[in-house]
């Protein structure tokens, strides 16, 4: 899922402005690059290009001063032809069509890089949580079901938590879906809370998938991970799970990040002693000794660069002085396509998103299978299947990259592009 994102916004400061590529944008030609690679009908290239449906609605909640107030929700849903659709919700000002549409086309590819049973999806509302009550966050989320609840489903589309999203909005959409169906349905989203069929692991699951592929690139290219130094843009889910899973793993944390700046610690960060965005909300540069900017975190002279906070952070502005030697994308689409043209010809190594941090929507499978079959999974369980999964799609991704002169990301979109394109081929166009 998709997964839940953190709080670094980072202000981009360039001397030719230029408009940022939208998900939509980058998501379209990522898929044209694969493609080229491929033998495969265009047509089917054609249909990839489109989301399925896209469902616009508006969301009526009362405001607690009794004041009603009327939002946009959207949930785009991009192909099913491996499966039910499956992507996050999130609730934050700045969410469009065109962005659940972009998103979207990202599920379905991270959900066949990992080689699972389900299509893309997308969705939100645009609203800022920060201003809603508890109870306006509750209502707004029960409406919003509602006007959903004949296009998701746990066998049409499974929602998740994503920014502005938790597990508890999980729990709400559930409860709000499973009243309305007459019967309980823990399987129509995933991410709840483990007392309601939810499964152990989930949260942790984007961050800790982004920290098993770090230490799969390392070993790859002979960089001995008590060796490696890493920054961590964001640290908030995916980023401090990442952070200190790296932390215990030896590696050495120089910096971590909020959306107020960056610790920096040449000499290592202890990622345990300082909370996460969840822990404590932008608390970072609270216990920071020394503090640089997210731009300054961004061009460190590290081993590993971990984008997790917010899209389009590596841009043509910067990329010429990205000075890691691997990027490992926590976040969704924190590279442009400008960007990862500037790294390659560079020689840093761009770990994409649909590969890196696509543990969310692993353990989301693995939550699925649970609620189905009504039986819970221990963490143990979850998290040595997860390390299997990320295992099994990084090496389907590395006998790409090694037998095509590509980068790691044309790599990861070749085998998502081939596995749906099989799927297509097999099950035709109906009629």
């Amino acid at each position: 899922m998709g997964s839940e994102l953190s709080s670094a916004s980072p202000s981009e400061d360039s001397s030719t402005p230029s408009e940022p590529e939208s998900a939509l944008e980058t998501a379209r030609l990522q898929l044209h690059r694969a493609a080229d690679h491929l033998d495969i009908d265009p047509n089917i290239v054609e249909r990839l290009n489109h989301p399925r449906n896209v469902h616009e609605v508006t969301v009526p909640i009362e405001r607690d001063d009794g004041t009603v107030e009327v939002f946009t929700g959207y949930r785009a849903q991009h192909d099913s032809v491996r499966g039910p659709y499956k992507g996050g919700l999130r609730y934050h000002p700045d969410v469009t069509r065109d962005e659940c549409v972009g998103l979207g086309i990202w599920m379905t590819w991270k959900c066949a890089v990992m080689d699972l049973p389900f299509g893309g999806a997308k969705g939100g509302i645009a609203v800022n949580p920060k201003t809603l009550s508890r109870d306006e966050k509750e209502r707004l989320t029960r409406r919003f079901t509602q006007e959903l609840r004949k296009v998701i489903g746990p066998n049409l589309d499974i929602p998740a938590p994503d920014m502005g999203t938790d597990p508890q909005t999980m729990a709400w959409l559930m409860d709000a879906y499973s009243m309305q169906e007459g019967e309980t349905i823990p399987g129509v989203v995933t991410g709840k809370p483990p007392i309601v069929g939810g499964s152990k692991g989930r949260e942790d699951a984007p961050g800790r998938s982004v920290a098993i592929i770090t230490q799969l690139v390392c070993e790859y290219y002979d960089q001995p991970l008590p060796e490696t130094t890493v920054a961590v843009q964001g640290y908030g889910s995916v980023g401090a799970n990442a952070a200190r899973l790296l932390d215990e793993r030896g590696a050495t944390v120089v910096a971590i990040s909020d959306v107020n700046g960056a610790m920096y610690d040449p000499a290592g960060i202890d990622t345990a002693s300082v909370p996460s965005h969840d822990e404590e909300p932008e608390a970072v540069t609270e216990y920071a000794d020394t503090v640089i900017s997210n731009d300054e975190l961004l061009t460190l002279d590290v081993d590993v660069l971990i984008p997790a906070a917010l899209g389009n952070v590596i841009t043509e502005a910067n990329a010429d002085d990205i000075a890691a030697d691997f990027v490992v994308e926590g976040a969704n689409g924190p590279t442009t396509s400008t960007a990862d043209s500037i790294l390659a010809d560079r020689d840093v190594m761009v770990i994409p998103d649909i590969l890196a941090n696509a543990g969310g929507v692993t353990v989301s499978y693995f939550e699925w299978l649970q609620d189905i079959n009504r039986r819970s999974w221990s963490l143990e369980r979850v998290n040595d299947e997860l390390d299997e999964e990320m295992r099994a799609a990084w090496d389907a991704v590395r006998t790409e990259f090694e037998n095509r002169d590509i980068t790691w990301r044309d790599a990861a979109y070749i085998v998502a592009l081939s596995r749906i394109a099989e799927a297509h081929e097999a099950r035709g166009l109906w009629p």
